[in-house]
């Protein structure tokens, strides 16, 4: 006799959810991409903080390139008591004390009318590479000219300081006098050919001095030994025996000479954005309009289900969700049980799971816990209940059209 051995199942599908290390050997470009961009930022982070100045630039007390601490250090050693100013108030005063007063206005602080009550307070008043707002108001007819050529010698004026200079080294800034403001008093020094001064003095409101310096270069750290920098620096400011060190900051700004929004937008934005909302609204009226009922085309192409439902799978697989796969299983099996039991489309899940019970002779928790409430720990889990669910279907289906080579079939009509 021959025995035949029996055809072996079929196998388990192998898990194809991703593990760790999978994922990361997917993603590792990525990952790499990422180490080295926040290494590349902390390394810049780390330079910007070495490289960044101690201090505001022109701080009496920063001894960065930027700063002045060298200039206000060799002031002091020459018997100038130096006072730093941290608000205009402190400024005014010592201005209104003879004091001579430096001002950096780097940012623009000072409005109008805070730099009237400066000019009319000192009797010195030295400004470090003043701004058009500056020159518009304290010096009528003085403009800016952009930057020097290179290295200024021709000191061009009798002023004390700029004689004793004598040079002034590269990286200037230039102003320009016009004919009105050279009959106001005001006088270039330094001239850079026919492009401008580095250096234009004249008189304040008050009748005092005005020296408007346009670079910053004179007073830096690194810059203040070239030439005669250093010289012009210690003549404007070692004018008299007190001066005010005075950096303006934001709580010095005029609230009520702020410009709002409206101020500050050109007068061309206004048109440009009512034109572009009327662009919009007749573009999405030509484009969105229906020229008729909307009609079905025919594709080229026609995806499988079968396809669709593989392509689906392996997304849930891949993404390991697998209870939302098993979600998709329950709700099939439980619309293909209800339509085998001839049970109404609204059914509950509970009144199918009752009926698949009674049907198939199964214990009914069990099969409600099989349609509701099994949940899959991993991929071997899953694949039992996807295999359990086909079971009670295939149960259910047997119940009601038994098989007719079984041999426990009853036989005979129906009564």
């Amino acid at each position: 006799m021959t025995v035949t051995a029996p055809s072996p199942g079929p196998s388990a599908a192998p898990a194809i959810t991703p593990t760790l290390r999978a994922q990361v050997r997917r993603r590792r470009a990525w990952i790499v991409i990422a180490v080295v961009l926040v290494l590349g930022a902390l390394v810049l982070l780390v330079v910007q903080g070495g490289m960044r100045a101690p201090g505001p630039a022109l701080g009496a007390d920063n001894p960065a390139p930027a700063g002045s601490k060298a200039l206000v250090e060799v002031l002091r050693a020459q018997g100038v008591t130096v006072t730093e100013a941290a608000t205009i108030d402190e400024a005014l005063a010592g201005a209104r004390a003879g004091s001579t007063v430096f001002l950096f206005d780097e940012l623009g602080i000072l409005g109008e009318e805070r730099l009237d009550e400066l000019s009319a307070a000192a009797d010195r008043l030295v400004i470090a590479q003043p701004g058009f707002a500056a020159l518009e108001r304290l010096a009528p007819g003085v403009r800016l000219a952009g930057l020097a050529s290179g290295p200024i010698d021709d000191v061009a004026c009798d002023l004390r300081p700029a004689r004793r200079a004598d040079a002034l080294s590269d990286g200037q800034r230039l102003l320009t006098v016009d004919d009105a403001a050279a009959a106001s008093g005001w006088t270039g020094c330094f001239r850079d050919g026919d492009l401008g001064y580095a250096l234009v003095s004249g008189p304040g409101a008050s009748g005092g001095e005005v020296a408007l310096v346009a670079a910053t270069t004179a007073f830096t750290n690194e810059h203040v030994d070239e030439a005669g920098n250093a010289a012009l620096a210690l003549g404007l400011l070692g004018a008299s025996d007190e001066l005010v060190w005075y950096l303006p900051s934001p709580t010095d700004a005029d609230e009520a000479a702020a410009p709002t929004i409206a101020d500050l937008t050109p007068g061309w934005v206004t048109p440009v954005m009512v034109l572009a909302i009327a662009v919009a609204i007749v573009a999405g009226v030509w484009r969105g309009r229906r020229f008729g009922p909307l009609v079905v085309e025919q594709l080229p192409v026609q995806v499988p289900a079968g396809e669709t439902s593989e392509g689906r799978a392996r997304l849930y697989a891949r993404s390991a969700a697998r209870t939302h796969a098993l979600d998709q299983l329950r709700i099939g099996a439980i619309e293909r049980i209800a339509a085998l039991l001839r049970l109404p489309r609204p059914a509950e899940v509970a009144t199918v799971a009752e009926a698949a019970a009674s049907a198939t002779g199964r214990d009914a928790a069990s099969v409600a816990r099989l349609l509701l409430s099994d949940s899959p720990a991993h991929d071997r889990e899953f694949v039992d209940l996807a295999a359990d669910l086909d079971a009670l279907e295939q149960d259910v289906r047997r119940s009601i059209r038994p098989d007719p080579d079984d041999p426990t079939r009853p036989t005979g009509r129906r009564p």
